[in-house]
C-alpha cells in the first residue's frame, strides 16, 4: 500500500487546496486574536468534539447520573468532570498522532502493534456501536410512552408479580394516587381498566394469575419494607417488577423508532457526501446538544430556590465525598465512572472524525480546543445538571446506592414537585441523548467497516455501512438475547485500556511522529496524566468485566438464591373460589412485595444497560 493511499478520506479529497491553505491562515489569524474572540472563533470551526460528546451522552450516562445524583446528591459531582478530563487528555494524545502523520490509524498502528491488536479494536467499536444501539431506541420509546400517558394515552401498565412456592402467581397493582400532605385517592377503576389493556396485550401472563388492587400507601408501604429486607438479607426478590406495553404503547413505541432511524438516516448519510454535508450533521449534533443542555438545565432553573450553593460547590471539589467511598460498592461505583466515560468505539471515531474534516499539524491548537469546548464542557454540564435536578427535585432522599433506578422512574418523581411540565422537559432530554448517540453509532460504524475489511472509501461504502447498526430500531420493543451484551462487555472492556496503552505508546513514539512527542516539562506532566487516565481505566475494565461477565455467566451455573420466606400466613389473602384465568381480587391483607425503587410507580422492565460510555 502506498503512502497516499494510506493518508486522509474521500470527504476531503474533493476539498480545494486552496480554500485549506486559507482555513490555516485562519487559524494563525485566529491565534493573535484576544481571549473571547478566539474561543468564538474556535467554536465556529470545532466539530469531531460533538460527535464524542454525541455519542457519551446517551443512555448509558444518563442512567450512571441519575443514580449518582439520586443516591448521593451533590457528593459525586466531582466524579463525571474528572472522568471525561481523563478521556480528553487520551484524546489529545490520539489527535496529535493522527495530526502529525494524517495517517488512518486502523493501518499505520498495525505496522507497530500488529493485526490481531488492531482487529480487535475494530471488532469491539463494531460490537460497542450495535449491541448498545439497542437500548437508545428502548430509552426513547419510553420516554415517548410516558409523554403519551401524561396526555391520558394508556401506553404501559406496571406492577409486582409474587410467586409462592408451590407456583401461584399474584399480581399487585397500585390503585391509588397521593401528592404531598394530601390525602390518597382511589384510582381502582382506573387500575382496573389498565390491567385489562394489559390483558390484551399479553394475555399469556394472565392465564392463571390472581391480581390484587393495593389501594392505601400502608399496604403499598410493605413492598419497600420487604425490599429492605431482601437487600439486608441478601436474598433474591420473591416479588418481581413487571411491565406490559399496551397495543397503544406498542404502536407509539415502533412509531418512535422509525421517525428516531428516518432522520439519523437522512443526517448521517449527508455526513459522508461532501465538506457541506459534514457542517449539515455537525449542526444536528449541535441541535441535539443544545436540546439536551436545556432540557435538563430547565429542570434545574425550575427548583433553583432549592439548591444549597456551598453544597454544591463542595461537591465539585469532591470535598464530602470520603465518608461514602469507605463503602465497598460505592468505592466501586465511582471507581467504574471514572474510567468509563470514554468508550471503545469512542476511541475509533475520533481519529477519522478529524481526518474527515480534512485537518492536519495546522489544527493541533485547534483540535485541543474543540476537545474542551465540544467534548468535555457538555458531558460535564449534562451529567451535572442530571445529578443536580436528582438532587433538588426530590429524589435525592438520602446516602444510600439506589443502583436499580432508571432515567424514566427518575422523570416520573420529578412530577410530584415540578408538575408535568418537569417531567416533559426531563423526558425531551432523554430522546434528545438517544438521538445523537444513535447518529454517531452509524456514523462510526460507516467508518470501521470499510478498514476491517479493506473496503475502497466511497460515499456508498459509508452509507451502507453505516445502517449496520439500524438493527437496533428493535430496542423499541425487545430485549437482547443475554449472550449479546455478555460478549460486547467482554471484548470492549478488555480492548479500551489496550487501546489507551497504544495510544500512550505512539504518542511517546519519536521514530514515528517525530519531535511531536513534546519535551520538557510539560511532556512529562502529559504523560503523567496519561498513565492516571490508563490506571483509572484498567481498575474500571476490571469491575466491569467482573459485573458484566464474570457474575452473569457464574449465575448461569448456580442455582437462585432462597427468597424471603413466604409461608402461607405471610402470602396475600386470595379468594380460594375465585376463577383461575385472568382472576381480579380484592386487595390483599398483606402487600407482601419488593421492588428496587420507591414505591411510587413499579419499575418497568429495561433494555440491557448501556455503559455509560458507549
Amino acid at each position: 500500500m502506498s503512502k497516499d493511499d494510506s493518508q486522509g478520506l474521500p470527504m476531503t479529497a474533493k476539498w480545494d487546496p486552496e480554500k485549506l491553505q486559507k482555513e490555516i491562515e485562519g487559524l494563525q489569524e485566529l491565534e493573535r486574536r484576544p481571549f473571547l474572540p478566539k474561543v468564538g472563533g474556535y467554536l465556529k470551526r470545532s466539530g469531531p468534539g460533538l460527535l464524542q460528546s454525541a455519542m457519551t451522552l446517551g443512555a448509558g450516562s444518563a442512567a450512571a447520573s441519575v443514580v449518582a445524583g439520586a443516591s448521593f446528591g451533590y457528593k459525586l459531582l466531582w466524579v463525571q468532570p474528572l472522568a471525561m478530563f481523563l478521556g480528553v487528555c487520551m484524546m489529545a494524545a490520539l489527535s496529535n498522532v493522527v495530526l502529525t502523520t494524517q495517517e488512518k490509524p486502523y493501518r499505520s498502528f498495525a505496522k507497530y502493534v500488529g493485526w490481531p491488536l488492531v482487529f480487535l479494536w475494530a471488532l469491539g467499536t463494531i460490537s460497542a456501536s450495535v449491541i448498545w444501539h439497542f437500548p437508545q431506541y428502548g430509552l426513547a420509546a419510553g420516554s415517548v410512552r410516558d409523554l403519551g400517558a401524561m396526555v391520558g394515552t394508556p401506553t404501559e401498565v406496571s406492577f409486582f408479580s409474587h410467586t409462592t412456592k408451590d407456583g401461584a402467581i399474584t399480581y399487585y397493582v397500585k390503585a391509588f394516587e397521593q401528592k404531598k400532605e394530601e390525602p390518597a385517592q382511589s384510582t381502582r377503576e382506573a387500575a382496573e381498566k389498565n390491567i385489562e389493556l394489559a390483558r390484551e396485550a399479553s394475555p399469556d401472563r394472565f392465564k392463571t394469575a390472581a391480581v390484587i388492587y393495593v389501594e392505601t400507601p400502608e399496604k403499598w408501604q410493605q413492598i419497600a419494607d420487604e425490599q429492605k429486607l431482601a437487600l439486608e438479607k441478601g436474598v433474591d426478590n420473591p416479588y418481581k417488577p413487571q411491565n406490559v406495553i399496551t397495543a397503544k404503547g406498542k404502536k407509539l413505541s415502533i412509531a418512535t423508532g422509525i421517525a428516531i432511524l428516518l432522520v439519523n438516516i437522512v443526517t448521517v448519510w449527508s455526513y459522508g457526501s461532501s465538506r457541506t454535508g459534514i457542517k449539515i450533521y455537525e449542526n444536528f449534533l449541535r441541535l441535539m446538544i443544545c436540546l439536551v443542555i436545556l432540557s435538563f438545565a430547565l429542570v434545574v432553573v425550575c427548583n433553583v430556590g432549592n439548591i444549597e450553593w456551598v453544597k454544591m460547590f463542595r461537591g465539585f471539589l469532591g470535598l464530602d465525598a470520603a465518608p461514602i467511598l469507605k463503602d465497598k460498592q460505592n468505592l466501586i461505583l465511582v471507581l467504574g465512572m471514572l474510567g468509563a466515560a470514554v468508550g471503545i468505539n469512542m476511541t475509533f471515531l475520533y481519529p477519522y472524525s478529524i481526518l474527515a474534516k480534512g485537518w492536519g499539524p495546522h489544527h493541533k491548537t485547534l483540535a485541543k480546543w474543540d476537545l474542551g469546548m465540544s467534548m468535555f464542557l457538555p458531558f460535564a454540564l449534562v451529567t451535572s445538571l442530571i445529578m443536580i435536578g436528582m438532587t433538588v427535585g426530590g429524589v435525592y432522599e438520602g446516602d444510600v446506592l439506589r443502583s436499580g433506578l432508571k432515567p424514566l422512574d427518575a422523570s416520573k418523581v420529578l412530577v410530584d414537585l415540578l408538575g408535568p411540565t418537569g417531567r416533559v422537559i426531563f423526558d425531551l432530554g432523554l430522546i434528545g441523548m438517544t438521538c445523537g448517540a444513535v447518529s454517531t453509532h452509524m456514523v462510526v460504524c460507516g467508518f470501521t467497516l470499510p478498514e476491517m475489511f479493506g473496503l475502497k472509501y466511497t460515499k456508498w461504502t459509508f452509507r451502507i455501512c453505516a445502517l449496520l447498526p439500524a438493527v437496533g430500531v428493535m430496542g423499541v420493543m425487545l430485549q437482547l438475547p443475554f449472550w449479546f451484551p455478555v460478549f460486547a462487555s467482554a471484548i470492549c472492556f478488555t480492548m479500551l485500556p489496550i487501546a489507551y496503552l497504544i495510544f500512550f505508546l505512539m504518542n511517546n513514539n519519536r521514530k514515528y511522529i517525530g519531535d511531536a512527542v513534546g519535551s520538557g516539562v510539560g511532556r512529562w506532566v502529559f504523560n503523567a496524566i496519561l498513565l492516571v487516565a490508563l490506571i483509572f481505566t484498567v481498575i474500571s475494565a476490571a469491575i466491569m468485566i467482573n459485573d458484566r461477565v464474570i457474575k452473569p455467566l457464574q449465575a448461569l451455573n448456580k442455582p437462585t438464591a432462597a427468597p424471603v420466606e413466604t409461608t402461607d400466613a405471610d402470602a396475600p389473602t386470595v379468594d380460594a373460589n375465585a376463577p383461575a384465568e385472568g382472576a381480579a381480587v380484592e386487595d390483599a391483607e398483606n402487600a407482601n412485595a419488593q421492588v428496587e425503587v420507591a414505591p411510587t410507580e413499579a419499575t418497568p422492565e429495561a433494555a440491557p444497560e448501556e455503559t455509560p460510555a458507549s
